[in-house]
């Protein structure tokens, strides 16, 4: 068993600043990659940020610059740091880990997402 958990989101007005926490728990073995994924109301899921276990991270065109994504691997937890935001930004996020659970086998895990509302 492996559970996400975010929290972090709420409503805050254009301009302002949101950080999103995820830990995962459970039976894991080992972490690869951990993200953020967003769904806008009336659209597709679509990807924010991720981090590989060793740092390396990318991001949508439309957040470069604007959001910062990290790790604490010694919690299990994926951080996004979400500045400058925009009305656009309002969407359910979601984090997801690529979860070992021994023998070399891995699965996608998600959390149940959390509501960021930009105002303005």
């Amino acid at each position: 068993q492996v559970q996400l958990v975010e929290s972090g989101g709420g409503l805050v007005q254009a301009g302002g600043s949101l950080r999103l926490s995820c830990a995962a728990s459970g039976s894991i073995f080992s972490i690869n990659d951990m993200g953020w994924y967003r769904q806008p109301p009336g659209k597709q899921r679509e990807l924010v940020a991720t981090i590989t276990s060793d740092g390396r991270t990318n991001y949508a065109d439309s957040v470069k610059g604007r959001f910062t994504i990290s790790r604490d691997n010694a919690k299990n937890t994926v951080y996004l740091q979400m500045n400058s935001l925009k009305p656009e930004d309002t969407a359910v996020y979601y984090c997801n880990a690529e979860v070992g659970r021994g023998w070399g086998r891995f699965y996608d895990y998600w959390g149940q997402g959390t509501q960021v509302t930009v105002s303005s």
